[in-house]
């Protein structure tokens, strides 16, 4: 079968909840334009199923496509970000501009929260897509997911040592084979030609 991760669009800024709780920000206006070339850009490909993360952010990616093939979205909770409990959200691009020690931890393939167990994060994610490889045998899923969970598969698969090892740009595909017999491979990383004028540089 064939999965293909895609990174959630650019959502809104979050600098801190009201409530205190977990940030959950829908997109912006330039992701919901980056979220509507995700059709052109999937538009020969025979999908057979839809997964997202339970966050708005990656729920409102899928919403285009979801529409337009007429298939259900099914909620994941595995493909959620390492992040999910934060109280904001700053889009990458908005931490490099501001030197933020969050985006340098990034840099430096760490997560931003030393509260987070890396290596259960990791397995969390791992188990998910796999039960969903198991689910979709001979078929291609398309999984909308965060930077964070789609290096975290990635990694394991490619057996890199560190947990962040590239860098998604929203929007973005990363596409995988996954074989019956548990061979894993990358067929692309990070395809951004249809979002490329829509990406901050």
């Amino acid at each position: 079968m064939e999965l293909v991760l895609v990174r959630h669009a650019l959502p809104v800024r979050v600098d801190a909840t009201d409530h205190g709780g977990p940030a959950d920000p829908g997109l912006s206006d330039v992701g919901w334009q980056q979220a509507v070339r995700l059709l052109e850009a999937l538009a020969l490909d025979e999908i057979d199923a839809l997964y997202s993360s339970p966050a708005a952010r990656a729920l409102e990616t899928a919403e285009p496509l979801a529409a337009k093939l007429g298939l259900p979205l099914e909620v994941e909770p595995g493909l959620a970000e390492f992040d999910k409990e934060h109280t904001s959200y700053v889009p990458v691009e908005e931490l490099r501009a501001e030197n933020d020690p969050r985006w340098h931890a990034l840099v430096a393939g760490e997560l931003q929260d030393s509260q987070v167990d890396a290596e259960h994060f990791q397995q969390t994610v791992v188990d998910a897509v796999e039960s969903l490889v198991a689910r979709h045998p001979g078929q291609r899923a398309v999984l909308f997911s965060h930077s964070g969970a789609i290096n975290a598969y990635t990694a394991r698969i490619t057996g890199q040592d560190r947990l962040l090892w590239f860098a998604p740009s929203y929007a973005s595909l990363t596409r995988i084979g996954a074989s019956r017999d548990g061979r894993r491979g990358l067929v692309s990383l990070n395809e951004t030609g249809h979002v490329r004028d829509l990406l901050s540089r």
